[in-house]
């Protein structure tokens, strides 16, 4: 019985020379943080998206009537100035006709086929959008979905969220650093963190009609546009001197 604690004790006194020389370095110790930054910078262009929607009994007639239609809808949204090269197609579909009930509970006859063609409208004349909306709301031909507002640079406001984050995650390790009494040492990581370079503004839907002949829709453009960033940096710490 007495033998086993003599033995354990010898194998211990015999692996400690092994884990000194074999066994890794203390581990530096380190502080971690994550910082997080905002930028603002003003939009310089907005996008209004309209769709042309036709109906028909056959996929060519309804295909054949949204293009008659959308060529009416260019041509009045190109004498508002806006130019051909700023109106895209952002979606074309074509699709059968979903059954229609009405208040009697029987079905009510629609046209089989529905075709919908949505444009995508870019322009520069951020004061001009609300009118430009207007303008529309009261086109029997097109209908308003949305508009939305964004910079052409959009890693420029990006960037500067991100020295934002990197200055608060230096600001904070600082802190912590003076408040623990330790210094900051090296820096050993940088891990972009839930990273959003750029935070479009929520879309602008217009839950409204506007009569026949109005001028404007009152849709106010924002002051700016936000980014935001993270980041997360670790140091080493080592006690004052």
């Amino acid at each position: 019985m007495r033998l086993v604690p003599f033995a354990a004790a010898a194998l211990l006194a015999l692996a400690a020379p092994a884990l000194a020389q074999n066994g890794t370095a203390p581990r530096q110790p380190t502080i971690s943080v994550v910082g997080t930054g905002e930028a603002e910078l003003k939009p310089n262009f907005a996008r209004v998206f309209v769709t042309v929607a036709t109906q028909a009994d056959t996929v060519a007639q309804a295909a054949g009537a949204n293009r008659t239609a959308t060529e009416r809808v260019l041509a009045r949204i190109e004498s508002l100035g806006i130019k051909k090269d700023d109106i895209q197609t952002s979606n074309f579909q074509v699709f059968q006709t979903p059954q229609q009930v009405g208040p009697d509970g029987k079905e009510t006859k629609v046209p089989r086929f529905s075709a919908n063609h949505q444009l995508r409208i870019t322009t520069r004349d951020l004061d001009s959008v609300g009118r430009l909306a207007g303008e529309i709301l009261a086109s029997g031909d097109m209908t308003f979905q949305s508009v939305t507002f964004g910079l052409d640079r959009q890693e420029e406001g990006g960037d500067r969220a991100r020295e934002t984050a990197v200055r608060d995650a230096r600001r904070q390790a600082e802190v912590y650093a003076t408040a623990a009494g330790v210094t900051l040492g090296r820096l050993v990581e940088i891990r972009d963190g839930t990273a959003q370079p750029f935070e479009p503004q929520p879309e602008m839907r217009m839950q409204m009609a506007l009569a026949k002949g109005a001028e404007s829709a009152p849709i106010v453009p924002p002051a700016t546009i936000r980014y935001t960033a993270s980041v997360q940096m670790v140091w080493e710490i080592a006690p004052r001197p």
